[in-house]
């Protein structure tokens, strides 16, 4: 892949924790998000961007290579085992390692040596780039999925690059969550495998519920005389409608939770945050006289 500044594509310095880079990720995919920029090429460029940014800054072994290698980062590990393999050679007393790169005169400095293996080298080093091995580039794709989506594992179609894949999506997934498909990215290089497919969920903030991890947050109107009288009210969860009983007295801004009705935990069948439920009391629009007399006689007493 095209190698871009990713610290500078999330807006971050390069000692920011991984709570800063899930932040600005975060920040970033919804202002360039396809749905809020649509049929614009430049924030679909942006978009593609920031993904690729946070597919290598979230993992902290691609972190590491990038930070080491920069634009050459992918292809570190075939430095690494090409310098072990010198380590081993001159150990015998040669100063060549056997795939014929001669790192006598680096100074540990690797640029020559991706220069021969993937292209830009000197004169005379075709038959080394020729059978050069290197894996193939990683992609990256965005799936846009709605909370209801995420409360039972499903399997889905996508197609990428012209090739379908079937996959399962675990149940509890969450906004800007990443999943890796091995062996689904670009094709190697002379047998090389193939790189892998990074698909991140892009799952839009629920008008009903607000979700944190597993649990759910959401307020519910009860009128004024079930609050005052007590009494039964019904409430919407994610998998249907709930019967409750409402204390006499009850208060504004009361909280109740509901154990195991909020959103499933990833990868852990069967187990299920909590809804917490907040009550606002619905104070009456209008009253009758009769309503008013009442109330009257209330304060007064």
């Amino acid at each position: 892949m095209a190698f871009i500044d990713y610290y500078k594509i999330l807006g971050i310095s390069k000692t920011a924790t991984d709570k800063e880079i899930k932040s600005a990720y975060r920040k970033q995919a919804r202002k360039y998000h396809p749905d809020v920029n649509p049929n614009d090429p430049e924030a679909e460029k942006q978009f593609k961007q920031v993904n690729e940014a946070n597919e290598v800054l979230s993992d902290p072994d691609k972190r590491k290579k990038y930070d080491k290698y920069g634009e050459n980062w992918q292809h570190g590990e075939a430095y690494e085992q090409q310098t072990r393999q010198q380590g081993q050679q001159r150990s015998y007393g040669g100063g060549q390692s056997q795939s014929g790169f001669d790192f006598g005169g680096m100074g540990g400095d690797f640029s020559d040596f991706f220069n021969s293996m993937f292209g830009g080298g000197p004169a005379g080093g075709n038959s080394g780039r020729q059978s050069a091995r290197y894996r193939g580039q990683d992609l990256n794709a965005t799936l846009q999925l709605e909370l209801r989506d995420t409360l039972e594992s499903k399997k889905q179609t996508i197609t990428v690059n012209g090739k379908n894949i079937r996959l399962t999506i675990p149940a509890g997934i969450e906004n800007g969550q990443t999943i890796k498909i091995t062996g689904h990215g670009g094709a190697g290089s002379n047998g090389a495998p193939a790189g892998d497919l990074y698909i991140t969920f892009n799952i839009p903030e629920n008008p009903d519920f607000k979700r944190v991890g597993s649990d759910l947050y959401r307020t519910i109107d009860v009128n004024l005389y079930t609050a005052v009288l007590g009494g039964e009210i019904t409430a919407d969860t994610l998998t249907g409608k709930v019967k409750l009983k409402v204390a006499a007295g009850t208060q504004p801004g009361t909280k109740v939770k509901l154990k195991g009705k909020g959103a499933p935990l990833y990868k852990k069948d069967g187990q299920f945050g909590d809804l917490y439920l907040t009550y606002n009391i619905q104070l009456p629009a209008s009253l009758t006289p009769k309503q008013k007399e009442l109330f009257e006689e209330l304060a007064k007493s």
